[in-house]
Formats: structure tokens, C-alpha cells, sequence
């Protein structure tokens, strides 16, 4: 089904809606198709491991962090302070 130009411009919102949903539309002049609308898909870089190296860091004593902090971040502190 080829949707004329004229009628494309009258009912875009609405032709809009349902190329969102997935359907694809030809639009066309004199009955001639002219162009094709498509869903719009995000074009996604894949990831590259280590782009973030020598970015960030690590405390050497990260793995030796108090309980209470640990608790405090989890929820599980009982201390009145720290509400």
C-alpha cells in the first residue's frame, strides 16, 4: 500500500504512531513509490573493553572497609547517628 504524499502530510502524527509500533510505510507520489518510513533503531557502538584504563582507581584497602560503614551503606545499622 503506497500512502500519497499529500495524505502523509495530513495524518503525520498519525502515520508516525504506527511506524513507532513497528510498521514500516511507503509513501508515494502519483501512486509511484518514493520513500520508505521506518522505525527509527539506535545504532549502538559495542562496548570496548579497558577504555576506562588508567581512568580510575581502586583504594588499596578497599576490601578493608569497617562493618559499620558496610552496614550503614546496606541498611542494617542499628545506630541512631547514622539515621
Amino acid at each position: 500500500m503506497v500512502i500519497n504524499v499529500y495524505e502523509a502530510k495530513t495524518h503525520l502524527s498519525k502515520l508516525l504512531e504506527r511506524v513507532a509500533e513497528g510498521e514500516e510505510l511507503v509513501l508515494g507520489k502519483a501512486g509511484k513509490p518514493m520513500a520508505r518510513l521506518v522505525p527509527f533503531r539506535e545504532v549502538r557502538q559495542p562496548r570496548k573493553p579497558g577504555r576506562l584504563a588508567g581512568k580510575m582507581w581502586i583504594a588499596p584497602d578497599f576490601d578493608e572497609t569497617p562493618e559499620d560503614i558496610i552496614a550503614a551503606f546496606e541498611g542494617d545499622l542499628e545506630d541512631e547517628n547514622w539515621e
